[in-house]
């Protein structure tokens, strides 16, 4: 299992070259509206999404990457188990892969994916998730991705 972050940003170029620099690692996936780094020292996913927000906190979330397609479904009965509302996701397009997800939000609002990545692919988003990664204006409530 990995941690992952998604944060938004207003340069790109610049906060690859910021994230390179500080991770000692080059982009896995480098679009021009996205890119995404993955290192095992530390254990890490970091998408980096290109948006115009006032407030670079604004768009954020944290979720966890996991390596079994079931995992997922063990973290859905997980979190039903202790009544909590989830949003669940499958074989959705989103950041240029296929995936499996669900995600819960934390008693102060910061949303919380986990996610199974079927396979790569080449579009940012599917027809079924035409804002991804977006951020709402009710986090608590949106069902933003990557």
């Amino acid at each position: 299992m990995k941690t992952h972050m998604n944060f938004r940003t207003r340069d790109l170029d610049k906060s690859v070259a910021f994230y390179s620099a500080l991770l000692n690692a080059k982009p896995a996936k480098h679009f021009p509206d996205y890119a995404l780094f993955v290192t095992d020292q530390p254990g890490l996913e970091l998408a980096l999404d290109l948006g115009l927000q006032t407030k670079a906190a604004e768009g954020a979330h944290y979720g966890l990457v996991v390596d079994q397609a079931d995992a997922v479904a063990a973290q859905i009965e997980r979190l039903q188990a202790a009544k909590l509302p989830v949003d669940i996701e499958t074989e959705q397009t989103c950041c240029y892969a296929v995936q499996n997800k669900v995600w819960a939000t934390d008693p102060d609002g910061r949303r919380w994916e986990t996610y199974y990545v079927l396979e790569e692919g080449d579009e940012r988003d599917g027809p079924e998730t035409p804002t991804c990664c977006a951020a709402s204006e009710d986090a608590a409530t949106s069902s933003g991705c990557c």
